[in-house]
């Protein structure tokens, strides 16, 4: 099986369908499905990543930025899941680009959680301010400590994917980015591909005006689901891809979990593909120069 592809197992505590996996280098197995806490802070994050344990996520996705990865520790600890069965992605902000302060972000990061280790260390955005090879490097010297099983990079069009493929001699596993139905992401997934990175979508239900999409709504009818269901039942279908979507509602946190048991047809998958454009959502004035979508 090519890196990257999507494989079956982890049978869900809560008697569900078996949670699909992504292959990350070196033989790491990400959940496809997980949970995105940003702005899940406080008692109500708390209690939302809590639900989500409960009912059988396994995968959480959190960061320095994100200013809760003691409710993210916390929750883990409190639920009794043996730590070797979740996935436990974190990442690296910006301004803590040069090596020494990846390095010391990470120790920052582990101990906020309460934990020896993440299974995925990724660095948030590009740096402009240091040389890439610099700020990989620190990436790279986290992993060799035991302290990441696998690293990566986040919001990182096609060339600054090469050029981290290359800093690091493909020791780059992930590229976590915006991708949903309405953002094609085709140039950064064929990349990806040719690498063996695995893309994980963050914002994969785009703003929301995805339930109302007719198209989404006629397929979901045919199999029992909803319009969003449908959009994200898409993303992890297609080879090497995991999404992250975020809640609060326990109702909403199950049904983004209940995609595991239908699966969209080769024509079903091309006509959600059909309604790609370009809305990209997240631009902040730091951004690289995307790829066209």
């Amino acid at each position: 099986m090519a890196r990257g592809a999507t494989v079956q197992g982890g049978v869900r505590k809560d008697g569900g369908h078996p949670m699909h996996h992504v292959m990350l280098k070196g033989g790491g197995r990400m959940p496809a499905l997980g949970l995105g806490t940003y702005r899940l802070t406080g008692a109500e994050g708390l209690r939302a990543i809590r639900t989500a344990l409960e009912i059988g996520y396994r995968h959480l996705d959190t960061a320095a930025a994100y200013g809760n990865e003691a409710e993210v520790g916390r929750a883990v600890r409190e639920s009794g899941i043996d730590r070797a069965d979740l996935f436990v992605t974190t990442k690296v902000w910006m301004d803590r680009a040069r090596a020494a302060e990846v390095r010391a972000s990470a120790d920052e990061s582990l101990g906020r959680l309460g934990m020896d280790y993440v299974d995925l260390l990724l660095f948030h955005w590009p740096a402009g301010h240091v040389p890439l090879a610099e700020t990989l490097g620190g990436l790279m010297a986290v992993k060799t400590a035991g302290k990441a099983r696998a690293i990566g990079v986040s919001n990182f069009p096609v060339a600054l994917m090469r050029e981290a493929v290359e800093c690091t001699g493909g020791d780059i596993a992930c590229n976590q980015i915006e991708y949903h139905v309405g953002l094609r992401q085709t140039a950064v997934l064929d990349e990806a591909r040719r690498h063996g990175i695995v893309v994980t979508a963050y914002s994969p239900l785009g703003k929301g005006d995805i339930i109302d999409d007719p198209v989404l709504a006629r397929i979901g009818a045919r199999h029992g689901k909803s319009a969003a269901q449908v959009a994200l039942r898409w993303l992890v279908q297609q080879d090497g891809v995991a999404a992250i979507p975020r809640s609060r509602s326990e109702a909403n946190l199950r049904a983004n979990l209940d995609i595991f048991d239908f699966r969209l047809s080769p024509g079903e998958m091309a006509a959600v593909s059909g309604l790609g454009g370009t809305n990209r959502m997240v631009n902040p004035s730091w951004a690289p120069d995307w790829d066209p979508a």
